[in-house]
């Protein structure tokens, strides 16, 4: 995905630290887990490594309730 095609509030947003956050809709759209352990990862961080995945996997659950 080239940076122009980037839309604010869609593919990204800006968190209270004034980082750059990328959504659940960008990752879809670029097709697979890079492995850094994204906020909003649909691919359930398959291509992050042990035991860092699992540490993500059990917050994203307790974030759920």
């Amino acid at each position: 995905m080239k940076k122009e095609e980037l839309i604010k509030g869609v593919h990204y947003y800006f968190n209270e630290e004034g980082l750059m956050v990328f959504t659940r809709q960008y990752h879809l759209k670029k097709g697979y887990c890079c492995g850094m352990g994204c906020l909003h990862c649909p691919y359930g961080y398959e291509a992050v490594s042990e035991p860092k995945k699992s540490a993500l996997l059990n917050q994203r659950e307790k974030n759920k309730k």
